[in-house]
């Protein structure tokens, strides 16, 4: 997980950085720019960039809101500008570049890799991830993992067309002449790899990042070998892109390296997707098919009462019992949401294993731990905060926030709090805080689990639409400790997981040239 959270910090990085600014003043190279359509940035106030529908750029989260670590990257680079922002969703991975070569765009932030044939024709930003291409095949199909280059002659081999991994096979084809595939102008790479877990293809070659992501959903593909050796994504520019605007990419990036910025968002989407085995997975999708049905309508109703995203509800559960309507712990928390006496004595819970009870009286708790956070915490992190606090208790997370400000760091970011709940084992910290000791390293895994849980199930679920709200209605009392907040409009209500894989373009971004205009949060 190192290699998605400490981008910048590795040497190599560092090279590639160093590359990218000392590059970025060159000029010339023979390419005679076309008349300019779009007005510098500065003039227009408004910001074009081109991207792709895909879960590790830009998407549409379960509340239907756009996401995504470019979008939320772009996001907070047009808030440095001051300007508005105009998506254009490409309809093929190949339209990005030539969109941008044609200034309809003034750049692509679209998980694009530095290749040597792209730097012949655009500029690109400081780099903010690595990754490798990766060989992908269905463990369950194929009879052996294939070792190298010459395994994969004869193979079914589909690629994005237009992309990096096409760029690589062609050269490849110089030394293996034998060596075939197809490019696939409609599918992204995650298309494709759902197509390889059918058994449709034999060999998929995708980038690292999504190659884990898919992982979560398709447990039985595996990684044959790299490849490539890392490379970096970058944000690309039309050759003679307007300086002003280039410059302010370039200091954006040197700045949010700084100051922590791109590590948490490197952390919202990535954090957790390698967190569960193999095992883990395929035993949650045998759940999903065997048990979730029976109890779908409590969640249902479970987020009528509470307005939380019935699959985060039902992701939590599983993580506490495996959705065991009868499951019982040797400390005497009880039923499906694994509710202690005195939670359910608080909620009004009658009979811990009546699942019903049970699932809406843990609905209500999260939201009652929600609401007792400071108004400033924003989401996602407002959630998963909520959830740490569900599995240690409130005072326990306090605790932990508390020594994220001692320590420095953020106590309204999950990913920070990450680095402080595991001390609350150690005498040496839990000595300091009010509430004592805990196992906040459990706290951290309960809460990395749901969020990969709660990924499977916004790919595989539909969202349930409600009748009516009733979150009016008295949500569960607030821990003791800290009174309830006062009632908030977030950007965001819980269940919108910035790493729900809901791929259809945000409704505000519209294909190529019909896109609309949303001011920058």
């Amino acid at each position: 997980m190192d290699k998605f959270c400490n981008l910048g910090q590795t040497p190599k990085m560092r090279t590639w950085i160093l590359a990218i600014l000392l590059c970025a003043g060159l000029v010339g190279c023979g390419v005679k720019p076309p008349d300019r359509p779009l007005p510098p940035v500065q003039q227009s106030g408004e910001l074009v960039v081109v991207t792709r529908n895909s879960p590790t750029t830009y998407y549409e989260d379960a509340e239907g809101r756009p996401a995504g670590l470019e979008h939320d990257l772009i996001e907070l680079f047009a808030k440095d500008l001051g300007v508005q922002v105009r998506f254009v969703v490409a309809r093929q991975f190949n339209e990005i570049l030539p969109f941008v070569d044609n200034h309809r765009a003034h750049m692509a932030a679209a998980g694009l890799s530095l290749t040597p044939e792209r730097q012949r024709h655009f500029k690109f930003s400081v780099p903010y991830q690595m990754v490798a291409q990766q060989v992908v095949y269905n463990t369950n199909a194929a009879d052996e993992k294939p070792a190298g280059i010459q395994d994969l002659i004869g193979k079914r081999i589909e690629v994005v067309a237009g992309s990096s991994y096409a760029e690589h096979l062609r050269m490849l084809k110089k030394q293996y002449p034998a060596l075939a595939w197809k490019e696939n102008p409609v599918q992204e790479s995650e298309e494709l790899l759902d197509k390889l877990a059918l058994g449709v293809i034999d060999i998929v070659i995708a980038d690292s990042n999504i190659v884990s992501v898919s992982n979560n959903f398709h447990p039985e593909l595996g990684v044959a070998f790299n490849l490539t050796e890392n490379q970096p994504l970058a944000w690309a520019f039309p050759w003679d892109v307007d300086p002003f605007l280039f410059e302010k990419a370039q200091e954006f990036f040197v700045r949010i390296y700084k100051d922590g910025t791109l590590k948490r968002l490197l952390d919202r989407y990535y954090g957790h997707v390698k967190r569960l085995e193999r095992a883990d997975v395929e035993g949650f999708l045998v759940a999903e098919n065997a048990l979730l049905p029976k109890l779908r309508r409590f969640f249902h109703d479970a987020q009528e009462a509470t307005e939380l995203d019935w699959r985060l509800i039902a992701a939590i559960g599983y993580q506490e019992s495996h959705w065991d309507t009868l499951a019982t712990s040797p400390t005497g928390v009880r039923g499906l949401m694994m509710l202690t006496g005195e939670t359910a004595d608080r909620m009004g819970v009658s009979d811990r294993l009546d699942p019903k009870q049970s699932i809406l009286a843990g609905a209500r708790y999260v939201l009652s731990l929600k609401d007792a956070l400071p108004d400033r915490v924003p989401e996602p992190d407002r959630t998963w905060l909520a959830l740490a606090a569900y599995n240690s208790g409130y005072g326990h997370l306090e605790d932990a926030r508390i020594l994220a400000k001692k320590r420095k760091l953020n106590p309204d970011s999950w990913t920070d709090l990450k680095k402080t709940l595991p001390l609350l084992s150690q005498a040496a910290y839990y000595e300091g805080v009010k509430h004592g000791y805990a196992r906040g390293g459990e706290s951290v895994i309960f809460v990395e689990n749901v969020r990969t849980y709660y990924d499977i199930l916004a790919k595989f679920e539909k969202p349930y639409q409600r009748v009516f709200s009733t979150a009016s209605a008295k949500p569960a009392p607030p821990p003791e400790q800290t009174p309830a907040a006062a009632a908030r409009s977030a950007p965001y209500s819980l269940g919108t997981s910035q790493t729900g894989q809901g791929i259809r373009p945000p409704v505000s971004a519209f294909r190529l040239d019909k896109a609309a205009i949303r001011p920058a949060r």
